[in-house]
């Protein structure tokens, strides 16, 4: 994985996305191979529901009285929360890319589930259209089969 300072080049990035995992990757042109840039995890993504509720609920003792009840579990967060977190997080990585002068444009390739929520994070930080936007879930393929889409579009 790379994560350069911003150098005086200025790249275009792929990112390929879902809601657990995004790579990024960076090309000198449109022609140019792909090269992995950084990777971002969103570990809770991956979380069953019953790994993301707290401990059983407690006991307690009623301050009127004296009578028993249980405690309530505490709720999970919602994975839509969960995904809008995570796409927050990559389209501010982008934003800071477009800022320091290192992307000067992008391309997104994300799961459909995923894609609507990235678009919106993306504009809501700032962030100029992409150049390009494939619905695809491509997260787990090898760097040949993203290059062999981004040529076919």
């Amino acid at each position: 994985m790379i994560d350069s300072a911003p150098g005086s080049r200025k790249t275009s990035w792929v990112v390929v996305a879902d809601e657990a995992s995004a790579i990024v990757f960076e090309r000198e042109n449109s022609r140019a191979p792909l090269c992995e840039r950084f990777a971002l995890e969103n570990p809770s993504a991956r979380k069953k529901t019953s790994e993301r509720l707290a401990d059983r609920g407690g006991r307690s003792f009623d301050s009127h009285g004296a009578g028993r009840h249980t405690l309530a579990r505490e709720k999970p967060r919602s994975e839509r929360q969960d995904a809008i977190r995570f796409a927050k997080e990559i389209a501010i990585r982008v934003h800071k890319a477009f800022l320091s002068g290192t992307c000067r444009r992008y391309a997104l390739i994300a799961a459909p589930r995923f894609l609507g929520l990235l678009r919106q994070a993306l504009k809501t930080e700032g962030v100029t259209e992409p150049e390009l936007t494939i619905d695809k879930d491509m997260v787990g393929q090898d760097v040949d089969a993203i290059q062999a889409l981004l040529l076919k579009q």
